[in-house]
């Protein structure tokens, strides 16, 4: 038996407070869903409480195990959609952290794949020695919910078992860096400095901290007192989304006007969602319909049951976020979900860039600092640009958002470090090999075809750049020679500036 403690410092603008709190046991984890949001911002927190974590992921090749440097990581694939796969998880684990979520999906429907995967999740946790799942849902105490919270409250059903304790937390608006909430607030808000918006801006929410999700879902890892109940946990505030939108701006010294509306209707908004924000169509129509829901906390005991958590305020929520950002520490993204159909089967498959029946276009420079250069490659994307002809990279953008892509705004979670499975821009990162110096990427954009783009360093110094497009029929043929003439400057430009920047 060994003794961990657990530091967490809270900032205020009068003191920090140090919270500890003592973990006696040395605890086996199953950690599912471990390449979304929140599990990456649990996992560090577990590993450095010395609890041996096991990470549940579709596809190994998203995960960067050597970022953590831990004896006590073990990474499994496993796919809740796929029984069979489910024989990969160990028996000897004690909790189970269940974080699995389908609404950003746009492949099927959610509800019914979080339906599937609950039922698989439970079949097979109730043969291994788990001992306490921790599930973590959405506020459900109004009488009419919308479907992504429907699907939520179903979950939580279908976790019940009697071989172990269902421990279920309910959660609203999350803010953090990286968060899908502080994400869409933040592209409303910095992009539109007038705004007429739908009457759902009315509705009242209670936001949380990032920060206060991870402790409560650490504060009642293996605390008999938890079990089998569930917890609403909220910020200290409860507020409108249109107040949230206000007070945003004004911690970011923005000025803001807005005006609600009642004759938007729910496709409207949802649209409007859409191409101002970096959400796709699909999420942004679960939003707005959750939006019209109010997600307010019902009193519990948890804080005292946890010996108080200091809970952060929405202001305080937002410094912290922009904190992270501003140091470049953002460690994980809502964007980075895997939400692309083509990839659905994994990155892997498709790291081999095909050559039979293809369209490539391929260009090779000598140069002469290949560190800078690397450093230049892994830095594309995102504010510094494709550096060359940047405005018809942000019109393809556009036009990728018209026909229901992802378009430019997801951007890059951090300006100069990447790692596979990451989104840039309308890509995903499928390969990022420094030592091989190597940056392998797939199009996520709407393409009557399949499209790679890769920057190699060779060991004679040669920059080689490689766009390959696999066509789908004959249009996947016409729109490559459409585009054609503009490869010549676009691909050219690139290259050149890449090599010498």
């Amino acid at each position: 038996m060994k003794t961990f403690l657990l530091f967490t410092a809270f900032g205020s603008k009068q003191k920090d407070i140090l919270h500890v709190v003592i973990k006696n046991v040395q605890m086996k984890i199953l950690l599912t869903g471990a390449t979304g949001y929140i599990a990456q911002r649990l996992l560090p927190v577990l590993l450095e409480n010395g609890h041996q974590v096991v990470c549940c992921v579709r596809d190994k090749s998203r995960f960067d195990i050597e970022r953590y440097q831990s004896d006590d990581l073990e990474l499994i694939e496993v796919n809740f959609l796929d029984e069979q796969t489910l024989k990969n998880i160990p028996d000897d684990i004690d909790i189970a952290y269940y974080l699995i979520h389908s609404m950003s999906t746009n492949i099927g429907d959610f509800a019914k794949m979080e339906d599937v995967s609950a039922h698989n999740f439970r079949s097979q946790i109730e043969y291994t020695n788990a001992k306490q799942v921790i599930y973590l849902s959405g506020i459900t105490n109004n009488k009419i919910l919308s479907k992504h919270l429907n699907s939520r409250k179903n979950v939580e059903d279908i976790l019940k078992s009697d071989k172990y304790a269902l421990t279920t937390l309910k959660a609203g608006i999350i803010i953090g860096s990286g968060s899908a909430s502080f994400e869409i607030i933040r592209d409303l808000v910095e992009k539109l400095p007038m705004m007429i918006t739908p009457r759902w801006l009315n509705t009242r929410s209670q936001p949380i901290a990032i920060r206060n999700v991870i402790e409560y879902l650490l504060g009642v890892l293996n605390n008999k007192p938890t079990y089998n109940k569930s917890y609403d946990i909220g910020g200290p505030e409860i507020l409108t989304y249109k107040e949230m939108l206000l007070r945003f701006a004004k911690v970011r010294g923005l000025k803001r006007m807005i005006w609600v509306v009642p004759v938007m209707t729910p496709r409207l908004s949802s649209y409007w969602l859409y191409f101002v924000t970096s959400t796709s169509y699909s999420l942004a129509i679960h939003l707005v319909n959750s939006m019209k829901v109010e997600v307010i906390c019902k009193e519990n005991n948890l804080n005292d049951v946890l010996g108080g958590i200091q809970l952060i305020g929405y202001n305080q929520a937002i410094q912290l976020a922009f904190g992270k950002i501003e140091q470049n520490q953002v460690v994980s993204s809502w964007k980075d979900a895997l939400t692309s159909s083509t990839l659905n089967n994994g990155i892997s498959k498709h790291i081999q860039v095909p050559l039979n029946g293809c369209f490539t276009d391929k260009r090779q420079l000598n140069i002469i600092n290949s560190d800078r250069v690397l450093q230049n490659i892994w830095s594309i994307g995102g504010t510094r640009g494709w550096y060359y002809g940047n405005w018809l990279w942000e019109l393809r953008g556009i036009m990728d958002k018209f026909v229901g892509g992802v378009g430019l705004r997801r951007g890059r979670k951090n300006p100069t470090e990447i790692s596979a499975g990451e989104t840039l821009d309308f890509w995903r990162v499928l390969l990022a090999d420094k030592e091989e110096k190597r940056l392998l990427l797939y199009a996520e954009m709407k393409l009557p075809g399949e499209a790679w783009l890769e920057f190699k360093i060779t060991e004679e110094n040669d920059l080689i750049q490689t766009a390959t497009f696999r066509p789908l029929g004959v249009w996947g043929r016409l729109y490559w020679y459409a585009v054609l003439p503009f490869h010549g400057f676009i691909f050219k430009g690139m290259i050149n500036n890449i090599a010498k920047a």
